[in-house]
């Protein structure tokens, strides 16, 4: 009896992905007429463009995917255009309760800035044929990192808002830049990483039974990761601060596997809190409203902590409806506090049905990194991953009084261009990386393999 293994070719999955869409679409549009129903009892004259809107970004991204990455993660996009679009949602609820209407609304200025991303998305999908190109740039993205990072404090340039300066303001334009150097900063550990993870994880004297590595090989990483996270103390950017640390940690437990790094960590992590409670008022003022928010001295101070867990427990199980809320009583409610916004009018099952959403998607971002069969894919996959599931950690955990408010913006969600265009290029980058993991290996030319000699082979890949 012989048998024969034929070889599968794996299916790409666009037509899964067209469907996704069309219900995602579908979903955001559905919420955008509940919200004027229950405002003003109408369907929204604006509907049938924000409808050809979204079916047009939606759509130009998911042809481009057929076209140059048609093996691309067919789940990435429609959960993105989904988060992206239950954001613009809210925001034009709470432009109905300001009386923000038209041109002089924040969706508007929302929207202008999703086709910005969407833009930037279908180009980086169209030029970056194969993610391993940016390990050629790896210490050119530690230099981009540190730019980025230091513009808010050039005189002239770095704006100061709510105690933290981390803006830079260019003409009619404001952005944070610190939003791209973490994109930069997880090129640079995972090309670095790539190349030292072997010395780091065997090389070393071992002292209280851990292994430290010598410090010729870890030092250029050590001495990028303490330079950002000093810069961020100068900026008072604390939440920024916390996202690049564990960024770090976790990039180096991936490249190493050694629990001893999480260990050393959580150490480093308790000597930098106790420095910042002893340092930083502004720190100190966000750790006392986190312990008692609903104290009289402390909600004279701010009552933003208070009002967010009280809009959530007003939503109860189902929540008040879209448009039924008054979200509106809580500051920053279109930024930093739009989950606490959406949790309000949806309930319970409506915040945990957006949480999945998250869970998904770095469900599929963990599946491409373990899938793609090179080492610099892997980290890279696996640190842009953690970026976003980590500083989604930071903002829900501060929004439920888990631990203190940090000031981060909640991913595809809040309002804010420089959030929203990094975590579409952070999205951009792993579909052309899930493209590679899910695209069948090259058959080797017939005989190749048969004859001993030929069957240590290399190719060779010009990075």
């Amino acid at each position: 009896m012989t048998t024969t293994v034929e070889p599968v070719t794996p299916r790409t999955r666009r037509g899964v992905e067209l469907v996704l869409l069309i219900v995602a679409i579908a979903v955001v549009l559905l919420a955008w007429v509940t919200v004027d129903l229950n405002r003003n009892g109408t369907v929204p004259a604006e509907i049938i463009p924000v409808a050809g809107g979204l079916v047009v970004l939606a759509g130009v991204v998911h042809v481009v995917l057929r076209w140059k990455a048609p093996y691309a993660d067919p789940v990435l996009l429609p959960i993105t255009t989904a988060l992206n679009g239950l954001g613009l949602v809210m925001i034009h609820r709470l432009d109905l309760a300001a009386g923000r209407l038209g041109a002089d609304g924040n969706a508007n200025q929302q929207i202008i800035w999703t086709a910005l991303a969407v833009a930037l998305t279908v180009a980086a999908i169209w030029t970056l044929r194969d993610h391993r190109l940016l390990r050629r740039y790896t210490f050119i993205s530690l230099a981009v990192g540190f730019i980025l990072l230091t513009l808010p404090l050039v005189p002239g340039l770095g704006r100061e808002v709510n105690g933290s300066r981390i803006w830079i303001a260019v003409g009619p334009f404001s952005f944070q830049p610190g939003e791209f150097a973490k994109i930069a900063l997880a090129v640079f550990f995972a090309g670095y990483l790539v190349q030292t993870r072997d010395v780091l994880s065997l090389a070393g004297k071992r002292v209280l039974g851990f292994t430290f590595p010598r410090g010729r090989d870890l030092g250029p990483i050590l001495v990028a990761w303490v330079l950002a996270l000093l810069i961020l103390v100068f900026e008072k950017d604390l939440g920024s601060a916390l996202l690049f640390f564990g960024l770090f940690v976790a990039m180096l437990y991936v490249a190493t596997e050694r629990v001893s790094w999480i260990a050393i960590g959580l150490l480093l992590f308790g000597a930098a809190v106790a420095f910042a409670l002893s340092a930083f008022a502004h720190f100190q003022k966000r750790v006392d409203l986190w312990l008692d928010p609903f104290s009289t001295e402390n909600l004279e101070r701010s009552n933003q902590l208070a009002n967010g867990l009280w809009g959530m427990a007003a939503g109860g199980l189902t929540g008040t409806g879209l448009g039924a809320g008054r979200p509106w009583l809580t500051p920053f409610a279109e930024s930093d506090y739009i989950f606490a916004s959406l949790a309000e009018e949806l309930g319970l099952i409506g915040a945990v049905g957006i949480l999945m959403l998250y869970l998904l998607f770095v469900e599929r971002g963990v599946r491409t990194a373990l899938g793609v069969r090179d080492g610099f894919g892997k980290l890279l996959a696996i640190g842009l991953t953690f970026s976003v599931a980590f500083q989604l950690f930071i903002v829900i955990g501060g929004v439920t009084r888990l631990i203190p408010l940090t000031g981060l913006t909640t991913p595809f969600l809040s309002l804010g261009g420089s959030s929203l265009l990094a975590n579409w290029i952070i999205m951009s980058l792993l579909l052309r990386i899930s493209d590679q993991a899910r695209r069948p290996v090259p058959a080797l030319p017939i005989g190749v393999g048969a004859d001993p000699a030929t069957a240590e082979a290399t190719q060779v890949v010009r990075l």
